[in-house]
């Protein structure tokens, strides 16, 4: 196990382990988190726990020409009456994603120290949040960090009411013009969008 000092820098990302486990310890601060983010780590860990740093191979993504719709989705996106804005409720979108648990964990992974860093890195440009909204009321969201290179990683999305997320994602790709879009690892909801996994070091290569 690689443990961080206190100098802003990471392991070369072929010393993670089997899951994707890279190294432990350092800190949140907006220069690691935008380092990590450049080589192709993040932070993924439990309250109570030290920061875990992952680089996971294979790589989940989606490339936006590979987006898939379905006959039902493309009916939904006709009719329904929502709207969707670009880093209206950054804040509000991250407090929501917090109350998700992802599978395998027994708590958030989105603690109280990862709400300050990545409102500090929205505040600062780096991080962007999509809003879906019924009426006055967020129903639908996520939010990522832009690299300014065409890709997009997205760290977590919450819906309060059927298709909300999907609506949002498929809007937000569609009128964006990303190569890319890192999911990080395999979920099922991303899969059925189009979602596949690469190697790592194909990933990397966008990063450049």
């Amino acid at each position: 196990m690689i443990y961080l000092s206190e100098n802003i820098e990471f392991p070369n990302v072929s010393e993670a382990n089997e899951d994707g486990l890279l190294a432990v310890g350092g800190d949140l601060s907006c220069d690691r988190l935008r380092l990590a983010y450049k080589q192709g780590i993040f932070p993924w860990f439990e309250e109570n726990q030290p920061i875990l740093w992952w680089s996971p191979d294979p790589r989940f993504v989606l490339f936006p020409d590979k987006l898939k719709i379905s006959k039902s989705m493309k009916q939904v996106l006709r009719n329904c009456n929502y709207t969707v804005t670009i880093n209206k409720a950054f804040e509000e979108v991250i407090q929501q994603c917090s109350k998700i648990k992802r599978n395998g964990q027994s708590s958030t992974w989105i603690t109280k120290s990862m709400i300050q860093a990545y409102s500090k890195l929205y505040e600062l440009g780096y991080a962007k949040s999509v809003e879906v909204w019924k009426d006055d009321d967020l129903v639908g969201g996520f939010y990522g960090i832009d690299l300014g290179n065409k890709v997009f990683c997205g760290e977590s999305m919450f819906t309060k009411e059927s298709n909300a997320s999907k609506i949002g994602l498929i809007t937000f790709i569609k009128n964006s013009n990303y190569k890319l879009i890192d999911c990080q690892v395999y979920t099922q909801h991303m899969e059925s969008l189009g979602a596949e996994e690469i190697p790592r070091h194909n990933f990397l290569a966008f990063l450049i």
